[in-house]
């Protein structure tokens, strides 16, 4: 049963310039029905946040970090829905519905499948398997464009305050209130990563870092490994975008 869905968009950035403008426009809709869009930015080095003022209903800045910044958005949005955005994905035109949907659900938290923009074929077998992976797992990622119930956010804490895998480790979290809703309209994120880096290489480069995490490395540590030339254990470069930052396949 479909029930009044009251949410709040929270989307962590760090130096978006280029491409802020076209996301929060494309959550245009959303502002006129009632909903807010709150930008987070870690102290972007270009005109970021000066782009997204006039698009978004709030926008801090606070230090760099993913976990902190959405930490910092779930901390003054009024929304009963928190969604956690990536800059860089698009959710669908149904999207709204479909969550009116959850709210009506017994599930306290969810995600989206997820397609990739590139046109290669590739790329559709390798969304295919991050959600047949997160269906199967209960597990989802940033990319899946993440949903909770807010008093189910604060009753677990928030995004545990880690440079790495903080999405996993938030799923890890929820899936003792419930398994997540899982949404098949898929939202679009953007595959530069891929297309920057090589699609194969960066399939290992993933599968590597989440079989470490799984092991018990630190985040500290592997957060190392993605970005070289990381130093601190708690915030990513800030000179590097947001897009991408974690391990989603």
């Amino acid at each position: 049963m479909a029930l009044p869905l009251h949410a709040s968009i929270i989307i962590p950035v760090l130096n978006e310039s280029a491409g802020i403008e076209a996301a929060l426009r494309a959550l245009s809709s959303w502002r006129d029905s009632g909903h807010e869009v709150i930008v987070v930015d870690g102290g972007s080095t270009d005109d970021t946040v000066e782009k997204a003022r006039p698009l978004s209903d709030r926008v801090l800045v606070e230090s760099p970090g993913r976990a902190h910044q959405m930490n910092a958005g779930a901390s003054i949005a009024g929304g009963e829905v928190l969604i956690f955005l990536h800059a860089d994905t698009r959710l669908p035109d149904d999207a709204m519905a479909q969550l009116e949907r959850f709210v009506g659900s017994l599930a306290v938290w969810g995600r989206f499948d997820v397609r990739l923009s590139g046109r290669r074929p590739l790329y559709r077998v390798i969304a295919a398997f991050m959600n047949v992976r997160s269906r199967l797992t209960g597990i989802a990622t940033g990319d899946q464009a993440l949903f909770v119930r807010r008093a189910v956010f604060d009753e677990v804490g928030g995004f545990e305050p880690i440079p790495l895998m903080e999405d996993v480790s938030f799923s890890r979290r929820l899936l003792p209130y419930s398994r997540p809703y899982c949404i098949g309209s898929p939202v679009v994120t953007d595959s530069r990563r891929w297309e920057k880096h090589g699609a194969w290489r960066t399939i290992l480069t993933m599968w590597r870092l989440r079989w470490r995490y799984w092991r018990g490395d630190a985040p500290a540590t592997l957060v190392k490994q993605y970005y070289p030339g990381h130093t601190s254990s708690s915030e990513p470069d800030p000179s590097v975008s947001h897009a991408k930052t974690n391990p989603d396949l």
